[in-house]
């Protein structure tokens, strides 16, 4: 594997990424909420990039993995604008977009932001506004008056890393980035994947998004039995096709 760089944005975060030499267009992942570019889902799709010849990017968020900042500091706006700033710099032409749970959300923000940058877009269990439609809306009254007392509150997460630590500023920044009340076009070749075992992000939401979005090529599968995680094997050569068809239409 190879040694992890550095990019230093224009805003002063140091963000950890990898990167594949390939053809074009480059696949970037984009990864969930405290997750970091280690991952299985990460690393597999690195490995079929190599094997493909294909340019590939992973990264870390700001308050994620190795890259400089505190996730309680962090918020939707900060991880867009830290996306934004890795694809800015670190490739050239196209690239497709490969955005899971949380990092679905960031990948329709920057689709939002860099149009003409963007030549298609797979989601895996993605979870556009998360923050106010699972979180907000999931809060009791008691727990929003302590996140609004406190600046934060704590939730498990139902993984071994602890509990998430949620500020009030992370809800009112996703608010200012919300994709699902204002049109979101889409026009590139758009892939859902969604689980209908997935105990954090509802099939609903998929089909939330599929209703909204607007493109002429936007598709979502369903696959029975697959968890949140969505990193079985199974999964993974599903994950693996589905950029592959993306990278075929785009050149068909």
């Amino acid at each position: 594997m190879t040694d992890t760089q550095f990019l230093t944005t224009l805003t002063g975060r140091r963000i950890a990424y990898h990167k594949t030499e390939g053809q074009g267009p480059t696949v970037v992942f984009l990864g969930g909420f405290k997750s970091d570019m280690d991952g299985t889902k990460a690393l597999f799709l690195e490995a079929w990039a190599k094997q493909a010849g294909q340019g590939f990017l992973r990264f870390d968020y700001s308050g994620h993995g190795k890259s400089s900042g505190a996730f309680t500091d962090g918020s939707i706006g900060d991880w867009a604008e830290d996306a934004k700033a890795a694809i800015g710099a670190l490739t050239t032409g196209k690239v497709v977009l490969v955005g899971s749970s949380m990092g679905g959300w960031i990948s329709l923000l920057v689709a939002r932001a860099l149009p003409d940058k963007i030549a298609g877009l797979v989601g895996i269990a993605a979870a556009p506004d998360f923050t106010e439609d699972s979180m907000w809306e999931g809060f009791t009254p008691d727990q929003r008056a302590e996140l609004q007392a406190k600046g934060r509150i704590e939730l498990s997460s139902g993984y071994d890393d602890g509990p998430y630590v949620i500020t009030q500023n992370l809800i009112e920044d996703g608010r200012r980035n919300l994709v699902l009340r204002s049109d979101l076009g889409l026009p590139f070749p758009v892939r859902l994947l969604q689980g209908t075992m997935d105990q954090d992000v509802d099939q609903s939401v998929a089909v939330r998004l599929l209703d909204h979005a607007q493109g002429p090529d936007i598709r979502l599968t369903l696959v029975k039995g697959a968890d949140h995680r969505f990193s079985s094997d199974e999964n993974l050569r599903l994950i693996g096709d589905t950029v592959l068809s993306v990278l075929q239409k785009i050149k068909t």
